[in-house]
């Protein structure tokens, strides 16, 4: 097996606390772009076509292995937090056994790593036949970070830590991130790191005179965008991140036929899904697994979380969409409200303040004003008035309607579920219909209307002296009646 073909194992470390966070929710777990931090490193690994991935965790162990269940991922309990070299060595045990591999080291709390970045790392590595590769960054100031010392070759020499470093060593600006690519020699290698130091910890840095000691040349690749291995550590980082990969996702947008009016307010998560000539309104939030096909247009400020929209949809201003799917030529808001379980057709329109739950609208139905639509199967073409509900609950159970095809539902009316609506049926205005229409059938279900003349007159008469005190425009109206 030749360096070049070598399989690639990734070991990522995730076993932190991050108290920084002050959060009840592991550091790792915390969401930037649509995924939790951890699940970046993930995502770049499988990019890299890895035969192995192994998670370390610690803190909150459970939930981070929860999130990120997968056939391809594999978990490593560092049930003590001893350092980055007794985490490694954690993983490493989870590969015994697996045969020879490049090994990488990847952090759950680096979400701006590119997987083209990662590729060219291993690469390099391979190119070069090096025993070990380090990730390298160049800041003006690289305060905080480790820096690396090189030799008069260019191979790196060691890495020291800024409390341990000297003046002319703290001038160094190019600085260590953490992320190694090695030979399949690493694990045993990692073995021999002590723990003799201030804070009693293993370090993975002293890998680099473990190898050098073997008589292998230790190399850098260096970052030509410092920012990839920014780590997110309190909530101004994850800001941080949040901000640059938000750019990083709408320009790929762009560059891939979208039109983004104003891409500095507009929020795509990264697992998001546009098509071509795709026009978002300021203001628009994507989120989850969201679907948007070729020509939809999104109104501004609009919120569509794990929708799925066909081609030519429109979405007007304000409207908040949710695990709903919407068909090819319809038009939905503005201000309207899909919630889960809402399937329309292609063709319907849905207006202004018209909520839907668990509805399936066939083609071209209307309903355009201020309606309720829960648990319901509309026909095609029927047409549903302003203010109409359906009356899905009795206080303890949900119940389903069926209305059928090309149905004239009257404004104000109110379908008391369960109820059948058959196709062609009328339903007059402001009707509470609360038994089954047959098809073609006029159901009209509201009380006679009496008219009594003079009534407001007498009625407001006898309450004069509150009527003169309160509403006195009424007061005038009484006294122009005597």
């Amino acid at each position: 097996m030749t360096q070049t073909n070598r399989p690639l194992d990734v070991i990522i470390l995730a076993a932190g606390q991050g108290t920084r966070m002050k959060s009840t929710l592991p550091k790792v777990l915390h969401p930037v772009a649509g995924r939790p931090m951890v699940a970046w490193a993930v995502k770049g690994a499988q990019g890299l076509g890895a035969r192995n991935v192994v998670v370390v965790t610690g803190h909150g162990a459970e939930r981070v292995e929860a999130t990120l269940q997968a056939p391809d991922v594999r978990f490593a309990r560092q049930h003590q937090q001893l350092g980055t070299g007794h985490a490694f060595l954690c993983g490493a045990e989870a590969l015994e056994g697996e045969g020879e591999a490049d090994v990488l080291v990847l952090y759950g709390d680096t979400p701006l790593l590119r997987t083209e970045t990662l590729g060219a790392l291993i690469a390099d590595h391979r190119a070069q036949g090096t025993a070990l590769t380090i990730l390298t960054g160049e800041l003006p100031d690289a305060t905080g970070y480790g820096r690396i010392i090189r030799g008069p070759s260019g191979e790196v020499e060691r890495i020291v830590e800024e409390k341990a470093a000297t003046p002319e060593e703290r001038a160094v600006r190019e600085f260590n991130s953490g992320v190694y690519v090695m030979d399949s020699r690493a694990p045993e290698l990692a073995r021999r790191i002590t723990n003799e130091n201030a804070a009693g910890e293993y370090y993975l840095t002293d890998l680099l005179a473990l190898y050098r000691a073997e008589g292998d040349p230790v190399r850098a690749f260096q970052l030509a965008d410092a920012d990839e291995v920014m780590g997110a550590n309190d909530r101004t980082g994850l800001a941080e991140a949040e901000a640059i990969l938000r750019r990083r996702i709408n320009t790929a947008h762009m560059k891939a036929g979208v039109t983004l009016q104003d891409p500095e307010s507009v929020r795509i998560e990264d697992t998001v899904t546009l098509g071509r000539d795709v026009t978002v309104e300021p203001g628009v939030i994507l989120r989850g697994a969201t679907q948007v096909a070729d020509g939809v247009t999104l109104g501004a400020y609009s919120v569509i979380t794990s929708s799925v929209l066909g081609a030519g949809v429109t979405v007007k201003a304000h409207s908040v969409l949710e695990e709903a799917y919407v068909g090819a030529g319809s038009d939905v808001g503005p201000f309207a409200r899909l919630r889960p379980g809402s399937v329309l057709g292609e063709g319907v329109h849905i207006g202004n303040f018209v909520e839907t739950k668990n509805a399936q609208l066939s083609a071209g139905v209307k309903a355009g004003h201020l309606a309720y639509l829960g648990d319901v199967e509309i026909g095609a073409e029927t047409n549903v008035g302003a203010g109409t509900i359906v009356a899905n609950f009795d206080g303890v159970n949900k119940h389903r309607t069926q209305v059928g095809a090309g149905v004239f539902i009257g404004s104000n009316s109110t379908l008391i579920a369960p109820r059948v609506v058959g196709d062609a049926a009328f339903i007059a205005a402001g009707s509470a219909v609360h038994e089954d229409v047959p098809e073609g059938a006029l159901a009209v279900a509201r009380g006679k209307q009496r008219v009594l003349e003079g009534w407001s007159r007498r009625y407001w008469g006898g309450m004069r002296e509150k009527v003169e005190r309160k509403l006195p425009w009424l007061a005038g109206w009484l006294a122009r009646q005597e």
